[in-house]
């Protein structure tokens, strides 16, 4: 439905599509931004982008890098700073206004980017380029960016007549329709929430998380506690609480987001989004949307990335039934007189953790003050990579008044600025991830970095340290390794910015590892109560657990990504969800007591947008290179070592995709990444 005129600002003063202004290059103007003004700011950014490439398109002198490629790079600027805009608050600030204007707009936005690349005037011109690179002297980056956007190009239909680009695109607004249509209904189930009103029914839960689910609770104006349908308030519930009812029932909701057959029921949405993908992939010529998904990417193919899941898989599925083993001794041992459920797995891995290692998650909980963890993030980063962060909360714009911001420079030079939005909200989607409001290039207009990490800790009472457990400690320099990778890139073109699907989540991966090194935890995982660091005896029954539960861990995901792919390599892309997850998980032998990390019905990976699509698999990818590389530090003889840091974000984090990523990898390492590295780090076997 399009906006009210009255709605609508006129272009010349909306603040929206205005480049960005004040220090630091310019910052985001989260101040001004409101849901009305993106129709005309859209409008006024598409139009732009359209002349920027007519212009290219019509250029008559004769093809060049110089006349086409470098103003490609330039192109359309205005549209990706209020694409950037419109893209954190439908992430961070869901309302029903966002919601409506995504889907009035997704589908219009991917029509206009199918218009450029099926402009044959602007293909000519690409491909007459493309046919002498070899020629014309350009020089190695050059050339890999002519013919990456030449690749680029034919995959999203460059080449198909004119009657296949109407139909590929007519594809592409439909999933853009139901992209939004699942997104939607994912974020409204997971704003629900179970209210406990007798708290006997949460006994076992840490004083901490009963704060966080009476915040909940008021928040949403309810007497009593609330665990709210997200995995951050679920999580610990499921560990700790003694009432086996209630674990349930919370893990029920849970795993049901999305499949409860009601108004936010997301099975048929995934059957028209699976079906819609496997006809535009045997329109660009392809068998299955994977086989498409995958030509960009360090696996290539999906029988690859098959073979690479399947040699873990085994491992997992026979570690779970140990562990189940071990759960059920306990059980019977305490009179309990159940079968383990999936409702009990991690509350019985609590008790085996805990018989094993003398080691209580609550334990850890006080030595993980929020602050604290983020302040240790940018102590290692400094400290390997030399990249100076000093807090400017209040000084620039935010969204959010818990927001807070660093300015961060290297070797004396401006990097830009570092953002964190860490606690979970109502219209906030679920996870954690990393965005980049503006990535660094040296091609002229040269920018500095913008980056971003977003998480969902829950917020206690006020006045409340906020504690995190070692998970979300993990997590969060998790997503901080993305955006390490975004600060330490130094590239020329920005069209060798993005990096392949499966190389996207190494270097974050690789920086969870500096979590637990015991300068981090000396400075910085102190008790929030005593401010004394971390026992080596705790750290030595954290480290002596790093392989329990492995199995649960790997299978949950690994569950996951098999079902994405299989889903994806269905020729005529015809599914019933349901009863494709069913038949997946029965064909490789799914464990009963655990369920996927992501069912079908609320995989947002998969369903919110074509990005992880074919693509789950990734996570494992670069878990390989990520368990291989801390091997190299380990090697060289402490984490902290300067040499091999400095190769590491030297060939690998700051080159962007200037050359191929498997061979930049072997430029650090010597090799190709060893799996058993991997395995090792899971504790499975290598043979």
């Amino acid at each position: 439905m399009a906006s009210p005129p009255q709605a609508v600002q006129a272009p010349a003063t909306n603040p929206l599509i205005a480049p960005w202004t004040g220090p630091y290059g310019g910052v985001p103007p989260w101040d001004k931004v409101k849901p009305e003004l993106f129709p005309a700011a859209f409008e006024a950014a598409v139009a732009e982008r359209k002349r920027d490439y007519d212009r290219i398109a019509n250029n008559p002198a004769k093809p060049s890098f110089a006349n086409t490629f470098v103003p490609m790079q330039n192109a359309g600027q205005t549209l990706n700073r209020v694409m950037t805009l419109f893209g954190v608050m439908t992430g961070n600030m869901n309302t029903p206004a966002y919601q409506a204007l995504d889907r009035e707009w997704s589908p219009k936005l991917s029509k206009a980017s199918d218009e450029i690349t099926f402009n044959p005037k602007l293909f000519a011109r690409i491909e007459a380029i493309y046919k002498a690179r070899d020629t014309s002297g350009l020089d190695a980056q050059q050339k890999r960016l002519v013919t990456r956007t030449y690749d680029s190009f034919v995959r999203q239909g460059a080449k198909l007549t004119p009657a296949q680009k109407a139909e590929l695109s007519a594809f592409n607004q439909n999933l853009a329709i139901n992209f939004s249509e699942f997104s939607q209904r994912l974020l409204a189930d997971e704003g629900t929430a179970i209210i406990v009103t007798d708290e006997a029914r949460l006994a076992g839960l840490p004083d901490s998380v009963k704060a966080v689910a009476k915040a909940a609770a008021a928040e949403r104006g309810q007497q009593g506690w609330a665990i709210v349908n997200t995995r951050s308030a679920v999580d610990p519930v499921l560990t700790f609480a003694t009432d086996r009812g209630l674990r349930e029932q919370v893990w029920r909701a849970f795993t049901k987001r999305g499949d409860n057959g009601d108004i936010n029921d997301t099975k048929a949405t995934i059957a028209r989004i699976v079906k819609l993908r496997a006809n535009r992939a045997h329109l660009l010529g392809f068998k299955t949307h994977a086989d498409w998904r995958m030509q960009d990417t360090m696996a290539k193919t999906p029988a690859a990335a098959m073979d690479l899941m399947m040699r873990v898989w085994p491992a997992a599925k026979a570690r779970v039934a140990e562990e189940v083993r071990d759960m059920q001794a306990i059980a019977d041992k305490e009179g309990a007189k159940i079968t383990i459920e999936p409702w009990d797995y991690r509350f019985y891995q609590e008790k085996v953790r805990k018989s094993r290692y003398d080691l209580d998650q609550a334990e850890l909980k006080p030595y993980f003050e929020l602050n604290n963890i983020i302040q240790g993030s940018l102590y290692a980063a400094n400290r390997l990579y030399g990249l100076e962060f000093k807090e400017i909360t209040g000084t620039v714009p935010v969204f959010e008044p818990n927001m807070r911001v660093w300015h961060v420079t290297r070797n004396g030079k401006e990097v830009g600025l570092f953002y964190r939005d860490d606690f979970a909200r109502t219209g906030k989607r679920s996870g954690a991830w990393a965005n980049t409001y503006r990535g660094q290039r040296n091609l002229p207009p040269v920018q500095n970095v913008l980056s971003s990490n977003n998480n969902n800790f829950a917020k206690g009472a006020k006045g409340e340290p906020v504690l995190i457990s070692l998970d979300d400690a993990e997590t969060l320099f998790h997503e901080f390794g993305h955006a390490i990778h975004a600060m330490l890139q130094n590239v020329t073109y920005p069209g060798l910015a993005g990096t392949p699907r499966d190389f996207v989540e190494y270097p974050s991966q690789v920086n969870e590892h500096w979590l637990l090194t015991r300068d981090v935890l000396d400075k910085y995982a102190r008790h929030y109560k005593t401010g004394q660091p971390m026992p080596q005896a705790l750290l030595d029954k954290i480290k002596a657990s790093e392989t329990f539960n492995q199995g649960f861990a790997t299978t949950e995901y690994l569950s996951s990504a098999i079902v994405d792919m299989k889903l994806h390599t269905i020729p005529d892309g015809i599914v019933d969800p349901a009863a494709f997850e069913a038949a997946t998980l029965k064909e490789i032998g799914m464990p009963k007591e655990l369920v996927m990390r992501h069912r079908l019905p609320q995989f947002n990976h998969l369903f919110s947008s074509d990005s992880y699509s074919a693509g789950y698999y990734s996570y494992l990818w670069s878990e390989t290179m990520d368990a291989d590389t801390f091997a190299a530090f380990e090697e060289a003889g402490s984490p902290w070592d300067k040499t091999t840091a400095d190769r590491f974000a030297r060939i690998l984090l700051s080159t962007g995709n200037e050359s191929d990523r498997a061979e930049a990898y072997r430029a650090f390492r010597g090799r190709d990444p060893d799996v058993n590295a991997l395995l090792k780090q899971r504790g499975f076997p290598t043979k």
